[in-house]
Parts: structure tokens; sequence; C-alpha cells
């Protein structure tokens, strides 16, 4: 079983934030592989489902983001799953263009206090990750204003793909493993 967590924070006012694009990832899975998120528990939103024949938990953590290790934490130990081999986390990223997509087996928060937190809770750093590009901070916007803020009418057509690659990436985590995934997806694309 492969539990997949989407960061971002809860409420309307954030749905369709820069912040949020983990939420709209899991939105995109759960669509595709007809998943219903309905059920509370572990702190989150979440579902139950297959992908091509692996059970997968979908998360969305309701404790805003940075707090979302006390979601992941809660959901690995009721599923005594391990996060090294079951985890898989997608979030935004400052440091890729709109809509492109990294995907790590393991490494540092860089930053990201969702990230942060996740790490706190469960003690490693050794879980696989997708990022997906936000785009970087303009110059003299306060960071959270931008996080927090929509993409633009130019951007929304990346943004469409990143998620598409995002699932895509995801998908190929849960049936081949995080490595496969890395060498399809962490090309230089034009």
């Amino acid at each position: 079983m492969k539990i997949i967590v989407g960061l971002g924070n809860p409420t309307g006012d954030y749905a369709g934030t820069r912040h949020n694009i983990g939420f709209s990832v899991i939105d995109e899975i759960a669509d595709q592989y007809n998943i219903r998120i309905r059920d509370k528990k572990h702190k989150a939103l979440c579902g139950t489902g297959m992908i091509e024949g692996e059970k997968v938990v979908l998360l969305k953590p309701q404790t805003y983001m940075n707090l979302s290790g006390e979601s992941v934490e809660a959901a690995l130990q009721f599923y005594k799953a391990d996060a090294e081999e079951d985890l898989i986390v997608i979030y935004d990223d400052i440091d890729l263009d709109v809509g492109r997509i990294r995907i790590r087996a393991k490494g540092s928060a860089g930053g990201h206090n969702g990230m942060k937190n996740i790490i706190a809770h469960i003690g490693t750093q050794v879980f696989a990750r997708v990022r997906v590009g936000v785009g970087a901070k303009p110059e003299g916007w306060d960071l959270a204003d931008y996080v927090l803020g929509r993409f633009s009418a130019e951007e929304l057509p990346m943004i469409r793909e990143g998620k598409e690659a995002a699932c895509h990436a995801v998908q190929m985590i849960v049936t081949r493993g995080v490595d496969s995934a890395m060498n399809q997806w962490n090309v230089k694309r034009t």
C-alpha cells in the first residue's frame, strides 16, 4: 500500500493557490482512478482505491500546511506503513518553473515548511516526493503572498500540464518505483 499525500491548506479560501498544488494533484489522481476522497481521518480528507493494481490511500491533510506532519505521521502509524517504502508527498516548489516537476527519493525540506514538519514528525528525509513548480517569487513580493496567490491566465496551461505530469509520475512511482520515475521525469524538457 502506498500513502500519497498532497500538501495544501484547507478551506475554499486557498483553493487554486500555488501552495495548494499538492491538493490539486491529489484531486486529479482521484478523478483519474475513480477514488472518492470523502473520509475524515488522520487529520485529513482521504480516500482509498487502486492504481494499476496497487492499493493506495490519497491524503489531503487538513492541519494547514505548516502542521502537515501530524496528519502524515497519523496515517503512517494507522496503516503500519514504512515512510521510506510507502510514502509519496506532492507539493509546490518555487525553485521550479511553473508546471515543471522534479522527483526525489530523499532530501531536505528545502525551506518548505510543510516538508519540514513532515520530516520532523516522521523522523526521516528518505521518502518519495514529487515537487511541482509554481515559479519564482517576483522581486519585491512577500513569499507568503506569492504562494497563497493564484496562477495567472498565462500560467494556467503550464500548471495543467504540470498536474498531468505529476499524476503520471505518481503512477510510475507506485508501479515501477521512484528511480524509474526520476529517470523518466528529471530530464531537461524544452
